[in-house]
């Protein structure tokens, strides 16, 4: 498998171990020193894998959640480097039926650890949130 396909890989296991709640498969998409930023999405920074699953599996405890990256734009900057851009959209219900729909990008990049692609650093940005409550 080339490594266009790889990290393509890696971002539909991303989407599909946090709506499936994989939380120990989604923990070996990062590396150790992961950055999480959804802070220009209503978010915050988070530092390090293992903070931030903590703080995912409290944020979506009980959110049933679909995922979906589309269109990748994909940079090898090195051999063992990339970045890449991905349309997402994502739709989050709560356990109250609150319900979110959202429409961004994320801007990513990407460290090659022995064979494997890993997520490094992903910042989320938004175009669009909708929102319903019951």
């Amino acid at each position: 498998m080339d490594d266009y396909e790889a990290i393509r890989q890696l971002k539909a296991r991303y989407c599909r171990t946090m709506d499936t709640k994989d939380w120990a498969g989604m923990r070996a998409l990062f590396t150790d020193d992961v950055v999480i930023d959804s802070s220009e999405s209503g978010g915050s920074i988070v530092a390090g894998a293992d903070e931030f699953m903590t703080f995912l599996t409290a944020a979506l405890d009980g959110v049933v959640t679909v995922h979906h990256g589309h269109t990748p734009e994909i940079e090898l900057t090195s051999e063992t480097t990339a970045r890449g851009i991905w349309a997402m959209e994502d739709n989050l219900r709560w356990p109250n039926g609150t319900e979110l729909r959202g429409y961004g990008h994320y801007h990513e990049s990407y460290r090659k650890v022995g064979d494997h692609w890993l997520i490094e650093r992903s910042k989320l940005t938004r175009l669009r949130m909708d929102s319903t409550t019951p």
